[in-house]
């Protein structure tokens, strides 16, 4: 275990966890000019960048109780640059979204987030997700004072449920909800463990 904590921090561990984070995306981007993205790119790119979102917010979550357990302090050298690519992937989903399905047309997006209810659970998200990112910088941090900052830091588990109640929502038209429950369940055991430590500690 000692042996991965150093690992992790060594100054090559941040480069490689940001091209890992990035993989993703360099996918993407090759699938869409080499013409790999099915019969509907358009839809193929929403839904990839959608999915990213919430799998980079469960990673996101898990650096800290995987922290903790592991005993992998310098993990948290990586947390903010994890949630910078959630958020990055995030505005990818909203672009994918506004360009390809209302053709950046602004009036027919905000007509669109007031009339579905699952597009405007996830632009809160995204709006939500843009506080989180503007705030993560040192010089923000010691602007507001450690404590407020990881009080509104916190939000991200309200995030990560309305990016659950999103993307239930967007499957329950065509009735899938394997995937749904994979992604509850993570969100439920780390949700878990944060409260369970925070009784403990309320109670010692």
């Amino acid at each position: 275990m000692a042996s991965v904590n150093a690992w992790l921090a060594h100054r090559a561990a941040k480069p490689g966890a940001f091209l890992l984070a990035a993989l993703p995306l360099c996918w993407l981007v090759f699938a869409a000019f080499a013409d790999r993205l099915g019969a509907n790119p358009a839809e193929a790119l929403v839904r990839a960048t959608g999915d990213w979102t919430l799998r980079m917010l469960c990673v996101v979550l898990t650096v800290t109780p995987l922290r903790t357990m592991a005993s992998w302090p310098a993990l948290a050298r990586l947390r903010r640059m994890l949630g910078l690519w959630t958020f990055a992937y995030a505005v990818l989903h909203m672009l994918s979204y506004s360009w390809f399905d209302m053709g950046l047309d602004l009036g027919d997006i905000a007509k669109d987030i007031g009339k579905r209810p699952f597009i405007l659970v996830g632009f809160t998200a995204l709006a939500l997700l843009l506080v989180l990112a503007a705030t993560s910088f040192n010089r923000v941090i010691k602007a507001m004072g450690a404590r407020r900052w990881q009080v509104l830091h916190r939000a991200v588990y309200v995030v990560a449920g309305l990016a659950l109640l999103h993307f239930f929502w967007m499957r329950a038209g065509k009735n899938d909800f394997a995937e749904v429950l994979v992604y509850a369940l993570i969100l439920a055991l780390l949700l878990g463990w944060r409260l369970r430590r925070f009784l403990n500690k309320k109670w010692l």
